[in-house]
């Protein structure tokens, strides 16, 4: 695998593009898994390549349910990515998360149900560490560069992940309330487990853009809310990655860029010649070409 960028920007709603790139090229990438969500946009930021890809698409006609995480995951890996930050939009579940702050949260509630979840099938098994779905040092990295804008960041919260597209009702606002869960959204998951399984360290920099619909004080979620926030909310994000870049180098090591390790349960003799072949990507570090 020819390392052609070390970190990955997964862009959501309102962040389609990357500025402030240099030396910038284009590369549509096929996978085993199908096409990822863009072409993946390549450049040079600081001391680092990036690699950006949008994951509703250009233009964001690609719904949270339709997104192909798989192919996503997968075509960053094949570049060479070991970061990968996520930026999302998410309703606030809690009064002191409010509108406009950024949450990078610590912990993951997975209540999709249409979702592909892992690259591991056809006769092969692997069966992953999630207890700390993101990545600590790289989160605490996020959350410095965040804070560094002098945004209101937030350490820490659980991120409930439902399917989408539509918003969630009261009743089931005010369910994930009394579970304890702090922000919610629509693509984190499987997004999370899929860059865990590719060995690759993963955050979420979580821009939150309304209180869901559990407040009675405050306007209902809509499309018109949650894009208005996002986009004065998008200037802020971009400044973080600059400052983010500025905290990484290549030598920086995880205990998640070894997370297969202790994962792969079928013996590779036992594999399907087809399924070794789809997943050699992940499975040649462990078994050789």
């Amino acid at each position: 695998m020819e390392t052609q960028a070390q970190l990955g920007i997964i862009g959501g709603s309102g962040l389609y593009a990357m500025e402030g790139l240099e030396n910038v090229s284009e590369h549509k990438i096929s996978t085993p898994f199908g096409e990822p969500s863009s072409p993946i946009v390549i450049g040079t930021l600081g001391s680092l390549q990036v690699a950006f890809l949008a994951r509703h698409g250009i233009g964001h006609f690609i719904n949270p349910s339709e997104v192909n995480y798989r192919a996503n995951i997968y075509a960053l890996k094949s570049l060479g990515v070991k970061w990968v930050v996520a930026v999302s939009a998410c309703g606030s579940l809690r009064e002191d998360y409010a509108p406009g702050d950024i949450v990078v949260p610590d912990q993951l509630f997975d209540l999709t149900k249409d979702r592909k979840r892992s690259f591991f099938e056809g006769g092969l098994v692997a069966h992953i560490s999630v207890a700390e779905p993101f990545c600590t040092d790289l989160c605490g990295l996020v959350q410095d560069a965040v804070a560094a804008t002098e945004a209101t960041v937030h350490d820490g919260g659980t991120y409930i992940t439902v399917e989408g597209p539509r918003f969630s009702t009261r009743g089931e606002s005010n369910v994930y309330r009394t579970w304890g869960m702090s922000i919610i959204g629509m693509t984190t998951s499987p997004e999370a487990f899929l860059a865990r399984e590719a060995e690759m360290c993963y955050s979420v920099m979580a821009h939150v853009t309304d209180y869901d619909v559990w407040h009675v004080s405050e306007e209902p979620v809509t499309v018109e809310i949650v894009m208005r926030t996002v986009q004065q909310n998008t200037v802020v994000a971009k400044q973080a990655i600059q400052n983010l870049v500025n905290q990484l180098t290549p030598e920086v090591e995880c205990q998640h860029q070894n997370a297969l390790a202790e994962a792969l349960t079928t013996d590779a003799s036992n594999v399907p010649p087809e399924t070794l072949q789809k997943l050699t990507l992940f499975t040649d570090k462990y078994w050789g070409a």
